[in-house]
């Protein structure tokens, strides 16, 4: 394909992808007075009373402080869902645009690079909604007696997307280094080796990763990313036996065809028995 004709298809499927992450957004638009905006409130309002604002019949919600904050703050949900939705309408057309310049193993590396980085951000964000509450209850708990605790819709719901991001985006880093072992940029042995140092910086990022900044979401953070870096050390284990007997096998090819290669010549069991047994059948004199 010509240069014109590349930017025609990228054209093409980025309009494409446009259109489905529009129709995403508004169908999260409408859902969010069908059960979006409750689900979203719901770690908060599931608070105790004293550790959240309440209404004079004692319905919990959040706080609109200028006249456009409403309206801003349902087009953000419904973008970030819309495009959570759309994602496997967009994916597809970003990968039909990349397609033909891969070769068949880059093919499965894809395909298998995008199901599993989509497993692990929803993983990710799930476990960042369960956690949500108790590092809520714990955060607002240490204002103390005599604190009204009356938050924002701007800030709850700022809170609550980049804590949704933060565990999301940090599950996908144990993939990043199967996928560096996968194209031989790194070893098993360097993963190894390196196991310790994992551990430790697992929990540094995770304490300034977290938005909450307390032990509780930093330890809901930390505990799994070291679980899925150990399967990824234990991935590049297998990979790598696998690509050095491969490497064996093709090495044979490197030689010259006056020189012996390094298969060992020796008789198996079998043909020693047979060896010894040549006299039993030999002519009698």
């Amino acid at each position: 394909m010509t240069l014109v004709a590349h930017l025609t298809e990228l054209r093409k499927r980025v309009g494409l992808s446009l259109l489905f992450i529009l129709l995403g957004t508004a169908l999260a638009f409408w859902w969010y007075e069908h059960g979006l905006g409750a689900f979203i409130r719901a770690p908060y309002c599931g608070l105790p009373e004293d550790l959240r604002y309440n209404d004079a019949d004692g319905d919990c919600g959040l706080l609109i402080t200028d006249v456009f904050g409403g309206a801003l703050i349902r087009l953000k949900i419904s973008f970030i869902v819309g495009i959570v939705l759309s994602a496997p309408f967009w994916l597809f057309q970003l990968w039909r645009f990349i397609t033909p310049g891969l070769k068949r193993n880059e093919k499965l590396y894809g395909v298998s690079f995008v199901a599993a980085s989509s497993g692990l951000f929803a993983l990710g964000a799930a476990l960042a909604y369960v956690s949500l509450a108790a590092g809520l209850r714990l955060l607002l708990g240490l204002a103390g007696d005599g604190v009204i605790v009356a938050l924002t819709a701007q800030d709850y719901i700022g809170f609550v997307i980049s804590l949704l991001l933060a565990f999301g985006v940090s599950f996908e880093l144990p993939l990043i280094a199967v996928m560096l072992n996968l194209v031989g940029a790194l070893s098993y042995a360097a993963l190894s080796s390196a196991r310790r140092w994992i551990v430790f910086l697992t929990f540094v990022f995770a304490a300034f990763v977290t938005p909450t900044q307390d032990p509780f979401t930093m330890l809901v953070m930390a505990v799994p990313m070291i679980v899925l870096f150990e399967g990824a050390i234990q991935v590049a284990r297998v990979v790598d036996k696998r690509r050095a007997r491969r490497a064996a096998i093709e090495s044979f090819h490197d030689l010259d065809d006056d020189e012996a290669s390094p298969l060992d010549a020796a008789p198996s069991a079998l043909d020693g028995r047979a060896t010894q047994s040549e006299p039993l059948h030999s002519p009698s004199t």
